[in-house]
């Protein structure tokens, strides 16, 4: 599974909740990267920054390292109108690349697993 996120350091803090910094989204994303190589996830993590060209590049980039059949895009590049564009263009490579791909979708990287337990049969041990 291939996750798609802003990269900590492209991310306008000042537009979040008192207390979210740069380091403690960098150690959340980790946490929850763990946790879905914990629940026996094959992850693949592409963080981006807010450039649709370059993220795009990367993504394309990941995908032709990696074959993936999920692929979850965060809340970051979800959530705020800023980035409506960069989100389009994630979905719309996405599914040029990786034809019969699915999405899903993280309010937190906390609850990742909980997406992808929405889409994919969680691998057994």
């Amino acid at each position: 599974m291939l996750t798609i996120g802003l990269h900590p350091s492209a991310i306008d803090y000042s537009q979040l909740p008192d207390g979210i910094d740069e380091a403690q989204l960098t150690a959340r994303i980790a946490l929850g990267h763990a946790a879905l190589r914990e629940a026996g996830f094959d992850v693949v993590s592409c963080l981006i920054g807010t450039s649709a060209d370059d993220a795009e590049a990367s993504v394309r980039r990941a995908l032709g390292e990696h074959a993936v059949g999920l692929a979850m895009i965060g809340a970051g590049v979800r959530a705020l109108p800023e980035h409506t564009l960069l989100f389009e263009r994630l979905v719309n490579v996405l599914v040029e690349a990786a034809p019969g791909i699915r999405l899903c979708f993280n309010t937190a990287p906390e609850n990742t697993v909980d997406a992808l337990d929405r889409w994919v049969a969680r691998p057994q041990p």
